[in-house]
């Protein structure tokens, strides 16, 4: 078995233009590709039908995130952040200069900022849909 390289990191997003918005104006990643996709085939691999789905592929310092909206068949869940002990991936983290003044400029942008999780150097916030970022100020355990 060879696995070549990780790819991205897929979020399922109810507004995609305003998830856009989130992502590269908020956040500093840059568009790299756009997709629309239907069919059998996409169908096939999504395990879903009538599928009618619009994607934008972001990046950012070397990881690409897609965002993904579904026209059809829509999409699922409460967009509140999901408690950080459910199975599957519990958020994203990235590192940031000024805590403050990032977490202002992304409520500007839809972010809800979860303030019962602020340390003296790190909080979660939501995306727009719900995703939980971490901001870190400084470097955590582990990194280089």
């Amino acid at each position: 078995m060879t696995v070549e390289r990780f790819n991205h990191v897929g979020l399922c997003v109810s507004d995609l233009d305003r998830s856009l918005a989130f992502y590269r104006d908020g956040l500093g990643f840059s568009e790299v590709a756009r997709i629309d996709a239907s069919g059998d085939a996409t169908e096939t691999l999504l395990g879903l039908r009538d599928v009618d789905l619009r994607a934008v592929f972001l990046q950012r310092d070397g990881v690409r995130i897609e965002l993904l909206q579904y026209a059809s068949p829509g999409h699922r869940g409460s967009g509140e952040p999901r408690p950080m002990n459910a199975l599957g991936l519990t958020h994203l983290s990235l590192r940031v200069g000024d805590l403050d003044a990032t977490l202002a400029a992304l409520e500007a942008r839809g972010a809800k900022v979860l303030h019962a999780t602020r340390t003296p150097k790190a909080v979660f916030v939501s995306d727009p849909d719900g995703t939980r970022l971490e901001l870190v100020a400084g470097r955590l355990p582990g990194e280089g």
